[in-house]
């Protein structure tokens, strides 16, 4: 005899009970992304402008830059010995997300990033953030809910995250579309995107209503591109993407140097000195997470020389592979797009014809598709520092040969082995 086989429950009986926990963690993993910010922000003023302004030395001269930059390495090497969990694992292991760390490790962890915003690194605050976030969603989802997969807050918090980070929810649907299109499970794409949807929208909107963030650096819009300026994209897209891979490259080599070290109270103060050391050689546009710095580089246009904003991009590049690599807590993506809008203004430089709204764009696309290999985060980056929307149909072709210089090639992440991700 036939058994009747229970109707498959509808999408919205599904879909509907997880908006509250969404909501719960979008606002709590903005106000997190905030806390950080504003705290390691009060802090850089202090070190930056009181300290130096009461000694009466120069907030950004060479003797400034060393020594702050090695006083960061110590305290973060303090923290990565002594506090419990070592602030997490080996950063350069790290992408953006991931399995759930334990919560104790986390003050450690942010600990750490606060001090790194704030002292100079050239890091940014997605990583850590992210990381943060899945700990504490996963740990208190799990407590409250245990009947939710825990995958799910891993999704939530993602998102929210990367919402709050960016002040809009587009760029969390965009990365979770990659990490979810290829999971088995029951629904359609969308279905799996709800909830974390709702989680980076209220993630965004409580960032917006906190902070106004904005991505906007001050590039003149392109309102009627031609031809001319697309081929001028692919060109910049695709050599920048060849420049970001030499980083890629090299991110071993360097992480083996300091890992020869072996302990943080050697590898972070060296690698401090070595920071330090590069934003004495590149100036200070060379230290921080880079966006206010990309800012004045877009304010600027013309100032600079090619050789100048060569020199930025190439010391940059160095600053962001030593901070990733002797153990700082801190992203990439933030350092990369001054590294791309750098790349980009020294081709503008050389050719004045070139846009400036095309050559930082695809410069920055082609950096973070080389560092990052997050095709529709590149993009919507690059989109969005264009501030044009005429820009988006020529990003979406310049993506292409840079994709094919950087796809099967290593990316700025090592596997737990040291060896480079492909």
């Amino acid at each position: 005899m036939a058994t009747d086989t229970p109707a498959p429950e509808a999408p919205h009986r599904i879909l509907l009970p997880q908006i509250l926990p969404a909501l719960v963690v979008g606002v709590g993993s903005a106000l997190l992304f905030l806390g950080i910010s504003a705290i390691a922000e009060q802090l850089q003023h202090v070190l930056w402008n009181t300290l130096p302004d009461a000694l009466g030395i120069g907030n950004y001269s060479s003797l400034w830059m060393i020594s702050m930059l090695t006083a960061t390495g110590i305290a973060v090497g303090l923290v990565v010995w002594k506090v419990y969990g070592h602030a997490g694992g080996d950063p350069a292991e790290g992408g953006l997300g991931g399995a759930p760390i334990a919560v104790p490790v986390v003050p450690g962890l942010l600990i750490a990033a606060t001090f790194g915003l704030a002292g100079g690194v050239s890091l940014g605050p997605e990583n850590p953030t992210i990381v943060s976030a899945i700990a504490l969603a996963f740990w208190i989802g799990t407590k409250l809910l245990p009947a939710v997969p825990g995958v799910l807050w891993v999704s939530l918090a993602t998102a929210a995250t990367f919402g709050a980070l960016f002040g809009t929810p587009v760029a969390a649907a965009l990365v979770l579309s990659e990490a979810l299109a290829g999971q088995p499970g029951k629904g359609s794409l969308w279905d799996k995107l709800f909830a974390p949807l709702v989680a980076a929208g209220a993630g965004a909107m409580t960032t917006q209503l906190i902070s106004d963030p904005s991505f906007d650096i001050g590039l003149p819009p392109l309102d009627d591109p031609g031809f001319g300026d697309l081929l001028a994209a692919l060109i910049v897209a695709t050599l920048a993407a060849a420049f970001g891979l030499l980083a890629c490259y090299a991110f071993p080599y360097v992480h083996r140097a300091f890992g020869r070290l072996r302990h943080p109270m050697v590898m972070l103060p060296v690698g401090g000195l070595v920071l330090g050391l590069l934003g004495a050689l590149g100036g200070h546009l060379t230290l921080f997470k880079g966006l206010e710095e990309t800012r004045e580089l877009a304010a600027d246009i013309g100032v600079f020389g090619s050789g100048e904003l060569a020199k930025l991009a190439v010391v940059k590049t160095l600053a962001l592979l030593v901070a990733a690599a002797s153990g700082f807590r801190g992203g990439r993506v933030f350092p990369a797009v001054f590294i791309g809008a750098a790349f980009g203004l020294c081709a503008q430089a050389l050719v004045p014809e070139i846009h400036p709204a095309v050559a930082v764009s695809a410069g920055v696309l082609g950096i973070l598709l080389a560092t990052t290999r997050q095709g529709w985060v590149s993009l919507f980056v690059a989109a969005v520092l264009a501030s044009s929307p005429s820009m988006v149909a020529v990003l979406c072709i310049a993506i292409l040969p840079a994709w094919l210089v950087v796809t099967g090639r290593p990316v700025l992440e090592l596997d737990e082995h040291g060896d480079s991700l492909r």
